[in-house]
């Protein structure tokens, strides 16, 4: 990770039930099971020791199964859902020390939420819905009804801005509450499975959408989902939860090629490893017997993309980088990845 981070999370708890607080400050607590701890004291830790940094412009993705704590978790990031203990950093200040005024400044300038649920307002017209948050925010109805139209523009809603939700389809909806959240241009966009209710096509229009918007406006982006493709294809770094603790946080490429545990490596089993892996996962080093005067490709290009290139070239590619030699790919390590089961 680059640059000073956006975001970030230390040792952070979430526990539900009666004098919280006694759990995480309490070792021989803290290192009960969530079953355990229950039974013991009736309290629920949905967050548990939770830490990490998301760097300006990441697209960050916390992924697990329901009830592994991942939307508990993006909640209290923003207090909606108050911690029980540990520190969250915004850009270089406390979340957690922020009064209610200046949490409700963090949010109407500097961090907006897309949910599952639209929550579109039914009797306002998509730009009056694109444009709320600025009207909270007391913008002139000039300036709110510009910006807004200029986000309608970019999610591709273009027509569409005097039409009423009801007249809308789901994927179309969706764009309206993305266009909203974008119009206060905040400086991270938080994103609450907002695609789990849609259509596979239109969940994968809508995963397309996401991908081009972070290209084009560079905002820093933490996306939380229960989809491993979903994950795969949107984030920077995956940060893998069970039971409310962190498993693994890594590129998707570390996830597949070196998982931490069984949990994981059963998570990522049928992941069509070619689709994901680079060339720095299967390169291996120069024999004295190899012709080295074949091409050269970077150490970060995925084994699908490379396949072509290295089976056409008959002799080893090597696998370079700022003039450096890592090492080298023969048919045999990509035809090894390629011809996996589920590749």
């Amino acid at each position: 990770m680059t640059g000073e981070a956006v975001i970030s999370v230390r040792d952070l708890w979430k526990v539900f039930g009666h004098k919280p607080e006694r759990v995480p400050r309490s070792a021989e607590l803290s290192a009960l099971s969530r079953r355990e701890l229950l039974d013991r004291t009736g309290c629920t830790a949905a967050v548990r020791e939770v830490s990490f940094d998301v760097a300006p412009g990441e697209v960050f993705v916390v992924m697990g199964l329901s009830g592994s704590g991942k939307s508990t978790l993006v909640r209290c990031l923003t207090r909606l859902i108050e911690p029980t203990s540990g520190e969250v950093v915004f850009e270089g200040e406390d979340i957690l020390a922020a009064g209610p005024k200046r949490l409700r400044e963090l949010r109407r300038r500097k961090f907006s939420m897309v949910f599952q649920h639209f929550g579109l307002l039914p009797f306002r017209q998509v730009v009056d819905n694109v444009s709320y948050g600025l009207e909270i925010r007391g913008a002139g109805r000039a300036e709110r009804t510009r910006r807004a139209m200029e986000v309608i523009d970019l999610v591709g809603l273009d027509g569409y801005e005097h039409s009423y939700p009801d007249q809308l389809s789901g994927g179309m909806q969706q764009r309206v509450g993305l266009a909203r959240a974008l119009a206060g241009d905040p400086d991270v966009l938080f994103f609450d499975e907002p695609f789990s209710a849609l259509d596979p096509l239109i969940r994968r229009d809508m995963q397309h959408e996401v991908i081009r918007l972070h290209r084009e406006v560079g905002k820093t982006m933490v996306f939380i989902t229960h989809d491993l493709s979903e994950a795969l294809k949107l984030g920077d770094r995956i940060l893998i939860m069970r039971d409310g603790k962190p498993v693994q946080c890594g590129t998707g490429d570390e996830l597949v090629g070196a998982p931490a545990d069984d949990y994981v490596r059963d998570f990522v089993r049928d992941v069509p490893r070619a689709n994901v892996l680079t060339l720095r996962w299967i390169m291996r080093q120069p024999r004295p017997d190899d012709v080295m005067d074949g091409p050269e490709l970077g150490p970060d290009v995925i084994v699908r993309d490379a396949a072509r290139a290295v089976l056409a070239a008959g002799k080893p590619v090597k696998v370079v980088k700022d003039s450096e030699l890592l090492g080298v790919v023969t048919d045999a390590e990509i035809l090894g990845v390629v011809t996996e089961a589920g590749a």
